[in-house]
This record gives structure tokens, C-alpha cells and sequence, in this order.
């Protein structure tokens, strides 16, 4: 599933994160990754000077590793999260090579 980087996208990803009762923050700080993950408290923090794709890349990245129960997302988040997850980069290290190129 490919989508497009529009404000509509991360609108709809903010929802998906609301639905699965985490908060995202967008604020100033020091992360090497440009994000940071608080887990007890529920809590995504993201680099406020990220642009809109910064911003989808970094919660598309930090999906995989979040707790989402299927069963409290609404039909259509939960529609959009399974083509989430079907994607052959959903998960993945894009640092780790699968294939060796020949």
C-alpha cells in the first residue's frame, strides 16, 4: 500500500494512534532517531521541526513496535492498519539487508 504524503495522511494516522490510546507529541528535543517512544506512559514524541513526510515516515516506523489491539480499532482503522501491516517494509530494518543483490 502506497499513500501519498499529504496532511490528510497524518491526520489519519494521528487517529489510528488515538484509537489505540497513544498520545503523540511533536516537540523540541534531542533524538537521534528524530522520535522517542515513552512505552509505561503511552506516549510517541516526535521532532516538532520534522516536515509533514517526516512526521508519516516517523509514525509509520514506530508502528510495528507499539501494542495495537484489533479489537479496539474501529472498522475502518482497522481496515487501514491490516494494509499497514501488510506491507513487505512494515517492521522491517531498512538498515538490515534481506536479499543479497547479484
Amino acid at each position: 500500500m502506497s499513500f501519498k504524503y499529504t496532511p490528510n495522511t497524518l491526520k489519519k494516522l494521528e487517529e489510528l494512534y488515538e484509537e489505540a490510546h497513544y498520545i503523540i507529541r511533536y516537540e523540541k528535543g534531542n533524538f537521534n532517531s528524530g522520535y522517542c517512544i515513552l512505552e509505561e506512559r503511552r506516549v510517541v514524541v516526535i521532532n516538532k521541526f520534522f516536515s509533514i513526510e517526516g512526521r508519516i515516515n516517523a509514525l509509520v516506523e514506530i508502528l510495528p513496535s507499539i501494542n495495537v489491539v484489533e479489537s479496539e480499532l474501529s472498522g475502518e482503522m482497522l481496515k487501514w492498519y491490516k494494509q499497514l501491516k501488510a506491507e513487505p517494509s512494515f517492521g522491517a530494518d531498512p538498515s538490515v539487508q534481506t536479499q543479497m543483490d547479484l
